[in-house]
């Protein structure tokens, strides 16, 4: 006689897979912050003045970001380094993991994407205020000031958009990328269409890393800009 599951096992089962979606990114996100953790590491014990090729990528990335920072911010810009740098990585390998079977991206989950934009928010902010002091309110007024009172609602509008909308972009296109792979590789030619479909992936991955980190030097250049 053929049994069916009850109606308490359906939703359990349900709940531990939602449960297990839910907590999916925050194992990716773990998985990532140890691997660069230990890539730190690595590549510090083993720093020489004759580079491997490990050192040479991580150099190059480094002097590439420096120079975006010179040249969106300034000099000066390059004490953001540490937030660039690290956004920059964690944003890449983790769209990259998603690329990798039986993974999943953390930055395809919006609670992953969101909560960098929050830290660039926040950050960019009191950057703003710690560089031009209550002057920096004065950015919210407008260039006149009779247009004040409509460009204060209008300012803050445009910058509570902007976690948002950080947010948004990077989640949209990573977990659209990777659910475009996914239907190829299940449904279709599960080994020869998705090598090019990643090839296009590892582009998207490193597109929306400098999408992330560019519109993040221009935030904190017009926060700290003394010409308000």
């Amino acid at each position: 006689m053929e049994t069916h599951p009850s109606l308490w096992t359906l939703l359990l089962e349900g709940a531990l897979h939602i449960d297990a979606i839910m907590w999916d990114h925050v194992v990716a996100a773990g998985i990532v912050f140890l691997f660069l953790t230990i890539l730190g590491f690595m590549v510090k014990s083993k720093v020489s003045l004759i580079p491997s090729g490990l050192q040479q990528v991580i150099e190059v990335t480094l002097e590439g970001l420096l120079g975006m920072l010179d040249e969106n911010i300034g000099p000066h810009g390059r004490k953001y380094l540490p937030l660039i740098g690290t956004l920059a990585f964690f944003i890449f390998m983790a769209n990259f993991l998603g690329m990798v079977p039986s993974f999943s991206a953390a930055t395809g989950n919006f609670n992953t994407t969101i909560a960098c934009a929050l830290i660039v928010f926040f950050y960019y902010n009191f950057e703003g205020l710690r560089e031009n002091g209550v002057g920096y309110l004065k950015h919210f007024m407008g260039p006149i000031p009779l247009l004040a009172p409509l460009m204060i609602p209008i300012e803050i509008i445009g910058h509570l958009a902007r976690p948002f909308s950080l947010g948004v972009r990077l989640f949209g296109n990573i977990s659209g990328e990777h659910i475009v792979v996914l239907v190829f590789y299940t449904q279709l030619f599960a080994w020869l269409v998705p090598v090019p479909l990643m090839v296009i992936g590892l582009f998207a991955a490193f597109l929306q890393t400098f999408v992330f980190i560019m519109l993040t030097m221009v935030y904190i250049a017009g926060a700290i800009a003394h010409d308000h």
